[in-house]
């Protein structure tokens, strides 16, 4: 039986290269794609995804990427044959957190992009781990290839993001939610929280990882999902 294509949607300033260990090591069991979130809203994005993906596939997203992917499931439940969420929250933009926000957007635009990505994700986000440096100039560089006004697109996404829990209690798809131990932006109760109000969900703690936990735990990440791709589909 032909293996569902495998379409990645990467988190908040990151491209491709978050799931590099999983596109290198899956793509040779299967077709893989790698989507760009295009758009200033969550539903934008993931009608940019549908647009451009396989008429049936398999879903993994991280954190903005997982927030749109969620959105796909609202919108095209009978595409998607699973869904894999990392370090993600179902949740709208409380207030306080979107006010910081807009004034991160100024200044991004304003030459400091640099920055305002290290305060949009911490170090403290991270595992205290002596590569956290190289994880954190990862997503610099990343961040630099995107540009100021994606900065500004990506997080106004976030800003406006609705309530998709509504979405996640009425999916019949099966779902893998995994999150790094460390993790503070999205944390592991949140996830575990989640696996629970979904009906097909299982959730995976990954150690010594935080919010970057692709970049992190890249074998860690790449062996959940070979689990879950070869795991028995649920029957309809």
């Amino acid at each position: 039986m032909p293996s569902d294509p495998l379409v990645f949607l990467p988190g908040f300033m990151c491209d491709a290269r978050l799931f590099w260990h999983p596109l290198q090591e899956l793509s040779s069991e299967r077709s893989v794609m790698v989507a760009r979130l295009r758009g200033t809203t969550i539903e934008e994005m993931a009608q940019a995804v549908l647009d451009e993906a396989p008429p049936q596939f398999a879903l993994v997203g991280h954190w903005l990427g997982a927030v749109v992917a969620i959105e796909i499931l609202r919108r095209a439940p009978d595409r998607v044959t699973q869904v894999a969420l990392l370090d993600v929250s179902p949740l709208p933009e409380m207030p306080q957190i979107a006010a910081a926000r807009e004034t991160r957007i100024v200044k991004a635009l304003t030459g400091r992009l640099d920055e305002m990505m290290l305060e949009e994700i911490p170090a403290d986000s991270l595992a205290p781990d002596p590569g956290r440096a190289e994880i954190q100039a990862m997503l610099l560089e990343m961040a630099a290839g995107l540009g100021a006004n994606t900065f500004e697109a990506q997080s106004r996404a976030l800003m406006r993001r609705p309530d998709l829990q509504r979405t996640l209690r009425a999916t019949k798809t099966r779902a893998l939610l995994m999150c790094g131990e460390y993790d503070k932006i999205c944390p592991p109760r949140r996830h575990e929280f989640l696996a629970e109000l979904m009906p097909h969900a299982e959730f995976r703690l990954i150690l010594g990882a935080g919010h970057l936990s692709p970049l992190e735990q890249p074998e860690k990440i790449t062996q959940n999902l070979r689990d879950w791709l070869e795991a028995p589909l649920l029957l309809a």
